[in-house]
């Protein structure tokens, strides 16, 4: 299974449209940090067909290290994530899937950017993913 090097989400993270990447350095760093989790484990639990549901701290690793694949300075992701108290954690949980979705399987989410209407990221209510260049955005 190849991870996307090319994929990114941009979804609204404590209120900002934020893009959101997984390669596999932050596969790897998740790996590090949940020597016990691997990222298939925790994509059965996030796709909720594990034996069990995923730890918030699981949930809230990955979307950080998706933030700081985003191009998310390390100190300033995890600020972000402190910030968001536990109503935001089943949000979370559904960012962690999509962001690793892409990661693991970009073909199957990916819609045409050109098809795409002129709201702004934040004002979406479906995710973006941008295939290509994942510093920028749809010309």
């Amino acid at each position: 299974m190849a991870v996307s090097q090319s994929a990114r989400l941009i979804e609204p993270v404590g209120g900002v449209a934020r893009p959101l990447v997984i390669t596999n350095k932050e596969i790897e760093r998740f790996e590090d940090l949940h020597p016990n989790t691997g990222v298939f484990e925790l994509w059965d639990q996030l796709s909720r067909q594990g034996r069990r549901a995923p730890l918030v701290g699981h949930v809230r690793d990955m979307v950080t290290l998706a933030m700081i694949g985003g191009g998310m300075n390390d100190l300033a992701a995890d600020a972000l994530m402190a910030s968001l108290g536990p109503e935001h954690n089943e949000q979370l949980r559904a960012l962690a899937f999509r962001a690793l979705g892409v990661a693991l399987f970009p073909d199957a989410l990916v819609r045409d950017v050109k098809k795409n209407d002129q709201e702004s990221p934040s004002e979406r209510s479906e995710p973006v993913i941008y295939r290509g260049d994942t510093t920028s955005g749809p010309e």
